[in-house]
């Protein structure tokens, strides 16, 4: 996707927060850590520098969302942040986005922090901003043989 058809889907997705023009998305995409993830109907810009990944958006067309394309771009996400280094990422979600903020809990995702007033709905409503972090780049569990008694 090129950053017109970044902006275009994503103003499509958001209006809490506001949506991301092309030229935000372009001087993004250029700068060295970040990387984008693209799936038929959706995307995730995010961002990895040293041990730290940023998840900095994800969105998925309204007409194909619970189909499993964010939660495939967000594990995708946590591959490729691990694969530059990170072991733990973080992002900010909009409080009243219930579905991303479902999204995130069932895959791992812990409550971080607040950042009220962060957002300004369209009605000129503060929002505040979650910040969730998980960790990523450690292995998973994997079955444990029974110890010998």
């Amino acid at each position: 996707m090129n950053p017109d058809a970044l902006a275009a889907l994503h103003a499509a997705c958001f209006t809490t927060p506001r949506p991301w023009s092309a030229q935000e998305f372009a001087a993004l995409l250029a700068t060295p850590h970040c990387f984008l993830l693209e799936e038929p109907g959706g995307f995730l810009l995010g961002r990895a520098i040293a041990d730290e990944a940023e998840l900095l958006t994800l969105a998925v067309d309204p007409a194909l969302r619970r189909g499993g394309i964010a939660r495939l771009l967000v594990r995708r996400f946590a591959e490729t942040a691990a694969q530059r280094g990170a072991t733990h990422a973080f992002l900010e979600v909009a409080e009243e986005n219930g579905p991303a903020r479902a999204l995130y809990d069932s895959l791992g995702w812990k409550g971080a922090g607040r950042r009220r007033g962060y957002y300004t709905t369209l009605d000129g409503k503060a929002c505040d901003a979650l910040v969730l972090h998980w960790p990523i780049g450690t292995p998973r569990p994997r079955f444990l043989p029974p110890r010998d008694r």
